[in-house]
């Protein structure tokens, strides 16, 4: 592959939506630089896809451990340079009871991998994109972050704080020329969806994500929730009076606890 092809930096690209990006960005003609902790799983993936091995570096690292993902990054410049697209993908979504004192633990563990994980993977790549001028960050959000649902107080408040923290980040590095995204997924056809025990509307392969998804960073947006029809449904949910949309969710199952099944997934 051409060394001057652009290159995108993605976590958490062993499976679901990390793994349908790197494909679609590939099938653009991307250089891939992939960053998981199951690597062996990623040149399994990159194999049976017959994707060259000029065109792509996997990295090793525990995006929970800020030391971790960042020399990552540091490694990804020296060996390929500085990405034009870093997509900080990789997240968890465990359920939690707040009166279970282990479940503290799995909050901390949470928004340590969602939040925390999401600003180590940036860090590495800010400078470098404000001196060139360019360079696009996209942070993986979740609808799950526009309202709170029962049994998901780990998950839908980490990506509450992801769709800040990058609302205010676009804020900082706009005036650099460095773009920042916003990209909410709503269901998603992946291993950390197929436990949930209720309903999932509008539910999407990843590669269909994947597609939309590269199109919405190609195009400049700052904000999208995909597919558009769960961005409606989170709207009205978010207008509605607090005490109906309680009542809209009284009896709805709650996300299963300690590593069970999972809700909207980023």
């Amino acid at each position: 592959m051409n060394p001057s092809s652009p290159l995108v930096f993605i976590t958490g690209a062993s499976s679901g939506i990390g793994q349908a990006l790197a494909w679609r960005f590939h099938q653009a003609g991307w250089r891939l630089a992939l960053v998981a902790r199951r690597t062996d799983e990623v040149k399994t993936w990159a194999s049976a896809r017959r994707i060259s091995a000029d065109s792509y570096q996997i990295y090793s690292a525990d995006v929970s451990l800020p030391d971790s993902i960042v020399a990552a990054g540091q490694a990804c410049l020296q060996a390929q340079g500085l990405p034009d697209v870093v997509i900080a993908n990789a997240g968890i979504s465990v359920g939690m009871d707040t009166a279970v004192r282990e479940d503290l633990d799995v909050m901390a563990r949470t928004f340590a991998t969602n939040n925390l994980g999401m600003a180590a993977t940036f860090q590495p790549f800010v400078a470098g994109m404000v001196q060139r001028g360019s360079g696009a960050l996209v942070g993986i959000g979740s609808v799950a972050g526009i309202r709170g649902l029962p049994g998901h107080g780990a998950y839908c408040s980490s990506k509450a704080a992801v769709i800040s923290y990058c609302e205010s980040l676009r804020g900082e590095l706009r005036p650099a020329g460095v773009r920042v995204v916003t990209l909410c997924p709503g269901y998603i056809d992946t291993p950390l969806t197929r436990q949930n025990r209720y309903g999932m509307p509008f539910l999407m392969q990843p590669q269909d994500f994947a597609d939309r998804a590269y199109r919405a960073i190609r195009a400049g947006v700052s904000y999208r929730v995909i597919p558009w029809q769960m961005g409606v449904v989170a709207k009205l949910l978010r207008m509605l009076p607090n005490g109906w949309f309680d009542r809209l969710l009284a009896g709805r199952p709650r996300k299963h606890r300690q590593g069970g099944g999972a809700g909207p997934a980023g």
